[in-house]
C-alpha cells in the first residue's frame, strides 16, 4: 500500500492514468485483501498455516511481477487485485500462529511486535518507494516498486519451506476431539460473494462517480451497496443461527467493547489511507517534490507510529484508559496543522514536521491499544474470528479512506478549476479538515454510554 502510494504520481504520468485510476491501483489491493481475508484464515485452518502462507506468498510474488510488467492502468488494477488475494492467503496465517502459540502477556507482546512490524513496513515502503522511483533504474521509472517484491518473495519461499509448519489445520494439540472449535470450519462461500459485491458497489461509484459527474448508475450502485450489506448481515446471522460458520460471527460483534473497537480501527485506517493519498498528490503534483523527497516527508509519521506502538504499554498505568481517545484528538489537531502549514501554497516549515509526528503518534494510540485490548479480551475460542474481523475492518478502512477522502481531494481540485501549489493546497485543506472530523468522531465514540 505505502510503496505504491509514493509511486502513484509517476504511475499516473507514465500510464496516462486518471485520478480515479490511481485510486483503484491503490485501493484495488485492499478490496480483495479485505474481502478474502477471513476465507484465507479458514483455508489455513483446513490446509495448514505454513502451507497456506507459502501459497499466498507465491501468488503475491507472481502478481508483483505482473504489476511490474503492466503496460496499462487497467492491467495494473487487475494485477493489484491479484496481489490482494495473495496477501489474503498469506497474512492471516501470521495472526493465527500468534493466537495459537502465545497466551496471556506473551500474546500481548507478540501482537505489539506485529503492530510494530506493520509500522516498519509503512516507513520502509514510503522511503524505498521514493528511492526506487527517484533512481529511475535503467529507465524503469515506477516499475521497481513492484519488482522489488520478486526477489524478496523468492527468498522467503525458500526459507519458508524449511522453517514453517506445513501440517494440516486439523491438528490442535490442546483441543479435545469433541471440541467444535477444534475442527476446521466451512469456508462460507456466499459470505465473501455478498461482501465483495457490497464493497465493490460502494467503492466503484465513490472512485468513478466524481470523474463522470455522478451519473445515475453511481447513485444506484451506492443504494445497492446498502442493500447488499444488509443481505450480507442477514445471511451471516441466519447461518450462525443454524450452527454454521459465518464469515463474521455475530457473537464476536456482541462481545463487550468489540463494536467500539471495530469503529475505531475503521476510523484510524480510513484517516491513514486518506491522509497519505491526498498528501502524496499534493506534495508531488502541487509542490513538485521528487518521489524520494515525498517518501522522506512521510517517514516521520511512520517512524513515530512504530515507536509509539512499541512503547505505549510501558507508559504510566493511569494514562492507559485515556490513550485511545487522546490519540484521536491528537490526530485531529495534527492533520488540521498540516492544512495550516500548507495554506497559500507554502512548503510547511517546522510546523509541518511536528504535525507529521503528531499524526503518527495519534494514529498509533488510536490503533495499537484498540487492537491489542480487543484481541486480548475475547474468549480463546473466538480469538481467530476476532483477529480476522479486525484485520478485515482495517483493510476496509484503508479502502474507504482512499476512496472517500481521495475523491474529496480530487473533486475539490477539479472544482477550483486551476492548477498549481495554491490550488492544490486549497483542495488539501478541505480534505485535511474532513479527516480531522473523522478522527474527532473516533474520540467521541468512546464517550457514548455502553451497557456492561
Amino acid at each position: 500500500m505505502f510503496i505504491v502510494n509514493v509511486a502513484a504520481p509517476a504511475i499516473g504520468s507514465d500510464l496516462h492514468a486518471s485520478g480515479s485510476d490511481l485510486q483503484l491501483v491503490i485501493a484495488g489491493y485492499a478490496i480483495t485483501y479485505s474481502v478474502l481475508l477471513i476465507t484465507g484464515a479458514r483455508l489455513g485452518d483446513r490446509l495448514g498455516h505454513g502451507r497456506t502462507h507459502l501459497a499466498g506468498l507465491a501468488l503475491f510474488t507472481a502478481a508483483s511481477l505482473a504489476c511490474g510488467l503492466a503496460g496499462g492502468a487497467g492491467a495494473l488494477i487487475v494485477f493489484r487485485l491479484s496481489q490482494g488475494a495473495g496477501s489474503a492467503l498469506m497474512i492471516p496465517q501470521v495472526l493465527s500462529l500468534i493466537q495459537r502459540t502465545f497466551t496471556g502477556e506473551a500474546r500481548v507482546r507478540a501482537l505489539g511486535a506485529y503492530s510494530a512490524v506493520i509500522a516498519v513496513g509503512a516507513a520502509a515502503g514510503q522511503i524505498v518507494g521514493g528511492v526506487l522511483v527517484g533512481a529511475d533504474l535503467f529507465g524503469t521509472g515506477w516499475h521497481p516498486v513492484f519488482l522489488v517484491n520478486v526477489p524478496v518473495g523468492a527468498v522467503l519461499l525458500v526459507v519458508g519451506r524449511r522453517v514453517l509448519p506445513r501440517q494440516g489445520g486439523t491438528e490442535r494439540p490442546q483441543a479435545s476431539a469433541t471440541d467444535a472449535h477444534a475442527r476446521p470450519r466451512s469456508l462460507d462461500l456466499p459470505g465473501p460473494v455478498l461482501l465483495g459485491a457490497a464493497v465493490s458497489s460502494l467503492t466503484v461509484p465513490l472512485v468513478l462517480g466524481q470523474e463522470e459527474g455522478w451519473p445515475l448508475w453511481s447513485r444506484l450502485s451506492l443504494a445497492a451497496a446498502a442493500v447488499l450489506f444488509g443481505l450480507f448481515c442477514g445471511y451471516e446471522s441466519r447461518l450462525a443461527g443454524r450452527g454454521g460458520a459465518p464469515l463474521i460471527t455475530p457473537r464476536v460483534l456482541r462481545h463487550p467493547g468489540m463494536g467500539l473497537a471495530v469503529f475505531r480501527v475503521l476510523a484510524v485506517m480510513a484517516v491513514n489511507g486518506g491522509f497519505l493519498f491526498a498528501l502524496t498528490l499534493h506534495v508531488q503534483g502541487g509542490l513538485g517534490y521528487t518521489p524520494l523527497r515525498a517518501g522522506l516527508t512521510f517517514a516521520p509519521t511512520a517512524v513515530v507510529f512504530g515507536l509509539v506502538g512499541l512503547t505505549w504499554r510501558r507508559w504510566p498505568a493511569s494514562w492507559q484508559r485515556w490513550l485511545t481517545a487522546s490519540g484521536f484528538v491528537l490526530t485531529a489537531l495534527s492533520v488540521s496543522c498540516v492544512a495550516l502549514a500548507f495554506r497559500g501554497g507554502g512548503s510547511g516549515g517546522a510546523l509541518l514536521l511536528v504535525a507529521y509526528a503528531g499524526v503518527g503518534a495519534g494514529l498509533a494510540l488510536g490503533f495499537s491499544p484498540t487492537l491489542t485490548g480487543a484481541l486480548a479480551a475475547v474468549r480463546p475460542e473466538d480469538a481467530a474470528d476476532a483477529s480476522g474481523l479486525l484485520a478485515t475492518v482495517a483493510q476496509l478502512g484503508q479502502l474507504i479512506g482512499v476512496a472517500a477522502f481521495g475523491t474529496l481531494f480530487l473533486n475539490r481540485l477539479e472544482s477550483l478549476g486551476a492548477s498549481g501549489a495554491y490550488t492544490s493546497a486549497e483542495a488539501l485543506s478541505a480534505c485535511m479538515y474532513a479527516l480531522a472530523g473523522a478522527a474527532a468522531a473516533g474520540a467521541v465514540a468512546g464517550l457514548v454510554p455502553r451497557r456492561r
